[in-house]
């Protein structure tokens, strides 16, 4: 069970206002791919961002938003595997918040 709850979270569009409405990300490769911004959220001092691949039929992306020393908005990969987990499961909950197992 997660540690968060949705009445915590508080909505944001940081990514969205600096990039418009997809950022194109590089892999380990240094293969780069377009994604949608699907949802940007903040909640206590973290901020997440949801992503789609366009045309690709894959699970979104969910990103720590951070900020660079200039003030821009940048995503990182959620190492933590039960923030991750965390993360997931508020955002099912705030998207399909009837489904309460």
């Amino acid at each position: 069970m997660t540690e968060f709850s949705a009445d915590q979270v508080v909505w944001s569009s940081k990514l969205k206002e600096t990039y418009g409405e997809t950022v194109e990300l590089e892999d380990e490769q240094g293969e780069s791919s377009v994604y949608n911004i699907i949802a940007e959220f903040e909640i206590g001092d973290r901020g997440y961002a949801v992503l789609g691949s366009p045309g690709k039929d894959i699970e979104d992306e969910i990103m720590h938003i951070v900020f660079s020393p200039d003030g821009l908005p940048e995503l990182e990969s959620i190492e933590d595997d039960e923030e991750w987990e965390d993360i997931s499961e508020l955002y099912d909950e705030l998207t399909f918040p009837g489904d309460d197992a």
